[in-house]
């Protein structure tokens, strides 16, 4: 009671009706078994689609076991629970070994796929073990912006290295000394070569030049450094000023890349240089030739005027200096097309190869090893965000002392370089490819991965995973069938599963191929009305394109069969004489005789009927207790149990008397008034259908002095109509 203290008027809120109950789900499916990929432990998370499921645990391809290939019956399986009009699954995917494994999956037979630089700079791993995990990792540079600028200037400026094209020269730009090297009998001569503005003279850069002289006779830098420069001097010195008046034509070239829009140069930063056609310009850089490349990689200076190739990709016996000047490219016009930097990229990943389907893709990476956006951010090994930790398939890591160039260049040695320069001719250009390898499935796993085990550090594993998610309703494990040693000690585990939790029932399949007594003998290990078990397999046609058509467990249409029931009519309607939707046929032909063999036994048959398609024919339990013996009457109970167990939770601690034994009962008896109504409960008025006590006649003394309320509640629940009988007989007219 409020304390009242002070004169005032005082409004208190009450309620005067009982608090309702409200019906709880019983379309979520859980489903156990082995995948391409996906987490191992820790909580499911919840699929609405199959889409959803293909997004975390991957495709329908066959799953490689190292004792053999086997179709991947969880994924097909899961794809017949969404057609089949199932909404809401969860899934916990199991390998040999999933109890051996850490938090991030560690430690079963299934293994992880990598790609690792040979200094280990940077290393690419999928975040889940298994087959699929063999992406291929394909880089898009961002920095599409060519930068190439090719530009005539009449004045260099000081230090600048152009190109220098000059015909017509005399004597006159002689310097001292010059005469040595260049008598006066070999002017006129045309000059053309890298020079560097130095005060008041041109420096030929390196020796880069060619001379034709009056007398025809070609010399080259080389030839200039061998016949006079013994003393290593950089090259001719030529008078700035005497150039301009002492030649009939000159032209200076300058080739540079211009700072991108992205931010300035710096020192090492990547880029790759396309020439249009194969063009020997080896008097300039130093190099016999390139042979037949037109792509070169290497970096650029903070100042975008020298190049250095990296080397890679050069053919076996080509000689050249590793860095030039951009300006020698002008030796050849129009060869230079374009440069472009390396610096920010995405990256695609691909599923089946390079050609395959991409499945994920991350966005403006940097080279930087710092930064939000460098590689161990972008990929991280703990994202920050759950939906990155489920559906992101690879994550990356870099060595404490990699710098930038070492990124750059780590990830031109992982990349594969048949992609990286395509043959001449081919109509697609380079690819930056990186494959991840020695990704497996592991061998089959057994009835202890199924199981799972419960652990509140790394999460729990198998059937464990589902205990902490109230809403599961029906359980399948569709993979267990094709594992004829194991298959008896997994439905065992999915029998323990659904009697410790109590409100779950378990769809059990029964093998390919397996004959009338074969699947009679199965049945005989099992007594238990939250099993359902289903005959025979199903024939679709297949998903993954590989076959026409393939033989699938049936529990997944069973379960999409159940759940579409329960959305559509309600759980109080038997899931049978419904289509299954995605068949083409059954694997065995099944007709009345052979079903009345099964049918008692608690074997429910899928059937083909002529004008009415493929249907399940059978709605029993494995339950040998009349009572339990339909699967609707099972469901039901379990449904109206978790509703009221649910909903009466406010009882808990109540003053145990008159007052709250009347709650409790117009609670209920609101709740059961509302099933009969709706038609889910037998019987021609509400007291014929149901009944709800909760008084003294159902608490001693003793109950009352332990805290304890006692309740009693009957139901008439609807049984199939099972075997419809009409009785015809002939009839005499009446007078």
């Amino acid at each position: 009671m409020p304390e009242y203290l002070a004169p005032g008027v005082f409004v208190e809120e009450v309620s005067y009706r009982a608090k309702s109950i409200e019906g709880v789900g019983t379309s979520v499916a859980g489903l156990v078994g082995p995948t391409r990929t996906g987490p191992l432990r820790g909580k499911p998370e919840l699929l609405t689609s199959f889409a959803d499921f293909v997004r975390i645990y991957g495709d329908v391809s066959d799953l490689a076991f190292t004792d053999g290939t086997l179709l991947n019956n969880t994924a097909i399986s899961a794809k017949a629970f969404f057609d089949g009009g199932g909404t809401k699954l969860f899934v916990s995917r199991v390998v040999s070994g999933v109890n051996s494994t850490n938090a991030k999956g560690v430690g079963s037979t299934a293994t992880f796929a990598t790609a690792i630089d040979s200094n280990s700079d940077v290393t690419f791993t999928s975040r889940f073990p298994g087959k699929q995990s063999n992406y291929t990792l394909e880089v898009h540079w961002r920095d599409s912006e060519n930068l190439l600028k090719i530009e005539k200037t009449s004045a260099p400026d000081e230090g600048e290295v152009v190109f220098l094209e000059a015909t017509g020269l005399t004597s006159a730009v002689r310097t001292s000394g010059i005469s040595v090297r260049v008598p006066a009998s070999r002017f006129p001569m045309d000059f053309r070569g890298l020079v560097k503005r130095s005060g008041d003279h041109f420096i030929i850069v390196n020796n880069r030049a060619q001379i034709t002289a009056g007398d025809a006779a070609t010399t080259t830098g080389t030839d200039m450094r061998a016949n006079g420069d013994a003393d290593g001097a950089e090259g001719i010195l030529m008078s700035a000023g005497l150039l301009n008046s002492g030649t009939s034509s000159i032209a200076y070239t300058r080739v540079r890349a211009k700072a991108p829009s992205s931010g300035a140069l710096a020192n090492g930063t990547s880029a790759v240089l396309n020439l249009s056609a194969i063009t020997n310009i080896s008097p300039f850089t130093g190099g016999a030739s390139w042979g037949t490349l037109t792509t070169l990689r290497g970096t650029l200076d903070s100042t975008g005027t020298q190049f250095t190739l990296n080397g890679s990709g050069l053919n076996v016996g080509v000689v050249v200096d590793l860095t030039f000047p951009l300006s020698a490219l002008a030796a050849v016009p129009s060869s230079a097309q374009a440069v472009m930097i390396q610096r920010n990229f995405d990256l695609d990943v691909y599923s089946g190869g390079a050609h395959g389907e991409v499945i994920y893709r991350y966005a403006n990476i940097s080279t930087s090893p710092t930064g939000v956006r460098s590689l161990p951010s972008v990929l991280a090994a703990v994202p920050a965000k759950r939906d990155d930790a489920l559906a992101s398939p690879v994550c990356c890591s870099l060595a404490a002392s990699a710098t930038g160039d070492d990124v750059v260049a780590a990830l031109y040695s992982l990349f594969d370089p048949t992609a990286l320069t395509p043959p001449p001719f081919s109509v697609s250009g380079p690819r930056y490819l990186i494959p991840l390898t020695d990704g497996t499935d592991g061998t089959a796993p057994v009835s202890v991965d199924y199981g799972g085990e419960v652990d509140e550090v790394n999460g729990n594993t198998g059937f464990s995973a589902f205990e902490d998610i109230e809403d599961i309703a029906i359980v399948l494990t569709p993979a267990a069938a094709s594992n004829a040693s194991a298959h008896q000690g997994i439905v065992v585990e999915m029998q323990k599963h659904c009697r410790k939790m109590r409100y779950r029932v378990g769809i059990v399949d029964a093998r390919d191929g397996m004959s009338l007594s074969e699947v009679r003998d199965f049945r005989s290990n099992f007594d238990d009305s939250r099993l359902a078990l289903y005959y025979p397999w199903v024939v679709i046609a297949d998903p993954s394109g590989v076959k026409e058509t393939i033989r699938v467990p049936p529990s997944g249409f069973v379960a999409g069969v159940y759940a579409n029931t329960d959305i559509q009519r309600g759980v109080h309607k038997a899931p049978a004489n419904e289509p299954v939707i995605g068949a083409l046929r059954f694997a065995q032909d099944i007709n009345r005789f052979q079903q009345e063999l099964l049918n008692p036994d608690g074997i429910n048959c899928l059937r083909s009927f002529p004008g009415r398609g493929h249907r399940v024919w059978g709605g029993r339990t494995l339950s040998s207790d009349p009572e339990w013996k339909y699967v609707n009457v099972r469901r039901y109970f379990l449904y109206l149990e978790r509703s009221i167990e649910k909903s009466t939770q406010w009882v808990v601690f109540e003053p145990n008397g008159e007052r709250l034994w009347s709650n409790v009962r117009t609670t209920i008896e609101d709740f059961l008034y509302n099933e009969w109504y709706n038609g889910r409960l037998l019987g021609p008025t509400p007291k014929a259908a149901y009944f709800v006590r909760c008084d003294r006649s159902t608490m001693t003394q003793n109950d009352l002095d332990e805290g304890r309320l006692v309740c009693e509640i009957g139901v008439a629940p609807l049984k199939p109509a099972e075997f419809v009988i009409f009785r015809i007989g002939q009839k005499t007219a009446d007078a």
